[in-house]
């Protein structure tokens, strides 16, 4: 079985977050996500002129793992130099409780705030997919 290391993530998605593109926001943001397998996947956003079509660091780890053809998870660091910990804007959330990501941990320089999924989006594994696996 695979362990949660928070320090190896957390130091991963800070040097992804080295990565991001962000032109217009200058706001830079590094997510670290473990597979079941061991693997880390990598992702720092991605901005667009029109933001709608910017990509959150969460998706972007999320999109690599699953070119990869992994789509079991763990958990999930993400990071920002902000005053508190950032949160996943309500699309990561949807896209994390699609893979089931279990753990999420949110980190700035100076603190780190750890949720589970349920709390970040109660009830996502109900409503109109009306899972019951």
């Amino acid at each position: 079985m695979v362990s949660m290391d928070w320090d190896v993530l957390v130091e991963e998605a800070w040097r992804v977050r080295e990565h991001a593109h962000a032109p217009y926001s200058r706001f830079f943001v590094g997510a670290a996500l473990l597979a079941e397998d061991g693997r880390v996947f990598l992702g720092c956003n991605v901005e667009n002129l029109s933001y709608g079509l910017t990509n959150c660091a969460e998706r972007v780890a999320i999109g690599a793992a699953v070119a990869a053809g992994v789509t079991r998870f763990l958990g999930v660091a993400v990071v920002a130099d902000t005053a508190v910990p950032i949160s996943p804007c309500g699309a990561c959330r949807q896209v994390l409780a699609e893979f089931r990501v279990p753990r999420v941990l949110l980190a700035n320089r100076s603190e780190r705030l750890e949720f589970s999924l349920e709390e970040l989006l109660p009830r996502s594994s109900a409503g109109i997919l009306d899972r019951t696996d």
